[in-house]
């Protein structure tokens, strides 16, 4: 097999393998570099083998087989012979002295292997990406191995790409493979004269030959400071019909490029505008699967907030996922003080922002104007002019973008998504209906909760036992205690608490603390009287407040409680088994200060748990 034959079998080969690796690869990175690698990898051998068909000199049969005929006498006539075909022969001798120059006898190569060929070439090709990248680090690593093989290619001394911004009118480098990296300025062009300017006003290729050393700096921007570049080719790109980039090259030989290298550059930026749909496709899959878990962190734990401040805690987890901001505000719609505050705050920087339990200006603020029209707010950037986000008097130091999302229910305002970016114009349309469209459900959640919340404010009693709730005992026994006070009467509280039971849960399949609960408050509520309040503080806690009672007397009462309730079975699953209290006894005689008396109670609680609970103790 000769040489020709086996360098395509291994072309073949390899393509073969870059073919094979998305099919048989679960990895969606994985199967994005194969895929770029494949393309690559085909864009190279048809770069390649149109350069060669372009640089070689190729005889034809015709000419040589006439001149070798002539040259050898072979082919003669006069006017009495026929006409004679001389069919051509295998072999020749000639001299070589008369040998025509066009043909040069062919010299075997003799191609030296390097020791370390197959390492280097593994280690190129088994190149792996960086940890953590995102999908546009994987699109400027094979930007990054794209320009090289150009700079290679023409021996450039510059390979570069640029980003040409429609709406600012910038041209901003993105990637670049130089010999004078440190020289390559990374600011911002602005579109003037030069040749990169000249490209996205034509949006036609430019090549340029025997650069003048004086017109260098002002023709080519690129650089802090001359490099002798002689030569020049730029291209535009394009992406729908849009130029959204550059790529250009020099050198500083002054014919390093020719009008074929344009039509070879075309099939480079051909290759990356290949890169950038499949890029664009397959980050937009990705967007959509972090915004959709992002959703999903709201509706599978719905079942779990009890109320509003819930679902707020767990919102800043979400919100990751829906958009990129430096910081987050949550303005909530609080119904019992009926003004809009700001709930939660988080800020990514070190830059000043606001608090949280901000109250909000409806009047000459940006998320005040969000809540009078119910309608989103976006600024592109916040430094052109001066804005009030939050309040008048605020004190802000963000220059960059600003997005006021509100969360509207049955034409009612619940609250707003507000996020602030340090990148100007960082958020889209298309960013602000997605928001809008898919935070809908979200101000359905708070319109629920927030009414919940109401509701419950309105209702004296506790919702699983028949004691009070916790804000109206307090309003209850504040009464009597001004009431005890004043007519001279003892009065005193006991604060009662289930002791833990873990060793009891560890036994058996279900949980047992409702029927617990339910089994000690009946067993409370039996030894009620009209002198009595009983409400439930929290969970496990009980208090029972006693008009016209000493502590002595309650602490009696409360020794009684314990034991009948030590002695009572609680049934779970198939069997029985009894649980404790521990009660904390105190004074209110000639007090009326709520927050005193309950601390007492407390200390007294805290004192019979240290001591194993299943105690009752006095202040």
């Amino acid at each position: 097999m000769d040489r020709k034959k086996r360098n395509r079998i291994i072309i073949f080969f390899v393509f073969a393998v870059l073919i094979a690796i998305p099919i048989f690869t679960q990895d969606t990175a994985i199967r994005i570099i194969g895929i770029v690698l494949a393309l690559l990898y085909v864009g190279l051998i048809v770069f390649f083998r149109d350069g060669n068909k372009d640089n070689d000199i190729f005889l034809e049969p015709k000419n040589i087989d006439e001149d070798i005929a002539y040259k050898s006498g072979s082919a003669h006539h006069d006017g009495d012979s026929s006409f004679t075909v001389i069919k051509p022969q295998s072999s020749i001798d000639t001299d070589p002295a008369e040998t025509s120059p066009l043909v040069t006898q062919p010299q075997e190569r003799v191609i030296i292997k390097p020791p370390d060929m197959k390492e280097k070439y593994e280690e190129i090709v088994n190149e792996q990406l960086p940890e953590e990248i995102t999908y546009d680090g994987q699109f400027a690593f094979v930007l990054e191995k794209i320009l090289n093989i150009l700079k290679d290619a023409y021996n450039a001394h510059t390979a570069i790409f640029f980003w040409y911004i429609k709406k600012s009118k910038k041209i901003s480098v993105e990637k670049f493979i130089s010999s004078a990296a440190s020289e390559i300025s990374m600011r911002k062009f602005d579109v003037e004269n030069d040749v990169l300017s000249k490209i996205v006003q034509t949006a036609e290729p430019e090549v340029l030959y025997a650069i003048p050393q004086t017109a260098e700096k002002d023709v080519i921007r690129y650089y802090d400071s001359p490099q002798g570049i002689k030569s020049f080719i730029g291209v535009p790109l394009f992406y729908e019909k849009n130029l959204i980039g550059l790529l250009a090259l020099d050198s500083q030989r002054s014919d390093a490029f020719s009008i074929d290298s344009v039509f070879h550059l075309g099939k480079a930026v051909r290759l990356i505008t290949l890169m950038i749909s499949i890029f664009e496709q397959k980050f937009s899959e990705f967007i959509s699967q972090k915004r959709l878990a992002a959703l999903l962190t709201f509706l599978k734990p719905l079942e779990d907030f009890e109320n509003e401040k819930d679902l707020i805690s767990s919102m800043s987890t979400s919100m990751e996922n829906l958009l990129k901001w430096d910081a987050f505000a949550f303005v909530y719609y609080n119904p019992f003080k009926k003004k809009f505050e700001t709930e939660k705050v988080i800020n990514k920087t070190s830059l000043k922002f606001i608090g949280e339990n901000l109250e909000v200006d409806l009047e000459g603020t940006l998320v005040g104007k969000c809540i009078v029209t119910a309608n989103p707010v976006k600024i592109d950037d916040t430094s052109m002019t001066e804005h009030k986000r939050f309040s008048k008097v605020e004190d802000l130091s963000f220059d960059g973008s600003f997005l006021a999302i509100p969360l509207s229910f049955n034409n009612q305002i619940f609250g707003v998504l507000c996020f602030e970016s340090l990148k100007k114009n960082s958020y889209s349309k298309s960013d602000v209906e997605f928001l809008k469209n898919s935070t809908y459900f979200l101000a359905f959640v708070l319109h629920s909760l927030s009414n919940q919340s109401v509701y419950k404010s309105l209702i004296a009693m506790d919702i699983e036992t028949p004691a009070l709730n916790a804000a109206t005992f307090r309003s209850r026994m504040e009464t009597e205690l001004y009431k005890a006070k004043e007519l001279r009467i003892p009065n005193s509280v006991a604060v009662i608490k289930i002791d833990e039971f873990l060793e009891q849960e560890s036994l058996f399949d279900n949980n047992l603390f409702n029927n617990v609960l339910t089994s000690v408050a009946d067993l409370i509520y039996e030894e009620m009287s009209a002198f009595t309040l009983f409400g439930r503080l929290s969970e496990r806690t009980f208090a029972v407040h006693f008009f016209g009672a000493s502590s002595q007397d309650v602490f009696i009462w409360s020794e009684k409680l314990r034991v009948k309730i030590a002695r009572k079975t609680v049934p779970v699953t198939a069997r029985q088994t009894t649980f404790t209290v521990s009660i904390g006894v105190a004074s209110c005689t000639d007090k009326n200060n709520y927050d005193a008396v309950m601390h007492d109670a407390n200390l007294a609680l805290q004192k019979a748990l240290d001591n194993g609970g299943n105690k009752v103790q006095k202040v």
